[in-house]
């Protein structure tokens, strides 16, 4: 039946997507492959310290000093209630603590305790050896230019991670 015969109206067409050449959808399909590949990776880095991936993740991401909660709901893509539930259970097992924000006294800002910093350098150290296992097949050109392009990608984004003094440099 047509919209005529019905009474009703057809629903306009929904615009066509825009066309994606291969290229990107190769590149797309890879980042979202990798993606996965490094959440698993952080959560068998966590899993020999009985944390889960995320812990790690806000772990490292306490790693260049004390957050606050707003700056580190952005960074690990998590609400309010998500995010004060990582940090109650962190803080619980004495990793990080809550400390006051000079700036706003209704807030506060959480910094890794000394048995953090112990665990995020050794769950840096774990998160840093696999990746680098997992490109020792690449030349030291392919890596640098791995690094390059993906440095490039992250600066592109529409959100922002935690900066890379959050993932230090291992001398």
């Amino acid at each position: 039946m047509t919209g005529e015969r019905t009474g009703r109206t057809a629903a306009p067409a929904a615009p066509a997507a825009p066309a994606v050449d291969a290229g990107a959808a190769a590149l797309a399909s890879a980042l979202v492959r990798l993606t996965h590949t490094l959440q698993h990776v952080l959560a068998e880095a966590g899993r020999g310290h009985g944390l889960t991936s995320q812990q790690v993740q806000l772990l490292c991401a306490l790693s260049s000093g004390p957050v606050g909660m707003s700056e580190l709901s952005r960074w690990l893509r998590l609400g309010k209630s998500g995010l004060t539930g990582l940090v109650d259970r962190v803080e619980r097992r004495g990793l990080v603590a809550r400390t006051p924000d000079a700036d706003d006294g209704r807030a506060c800002r959480i910094a890794l305790t000394a048995a953090g910093e112990d665990l995020a350098g050794r769950a840096h150290t774990e998160v840093t050896s696999r990746v680098a296992g997992m490109a020792a097949g690449l030349a030291a050109g392919e890596r640098a230019a791995l690094t390059d392009a993906v440095t490039l990608l992250l600066d592109a984004a529409p959100c922002r991670s935690p900066s890379p003094e959050a993932w230090p440099e291992q001398a």
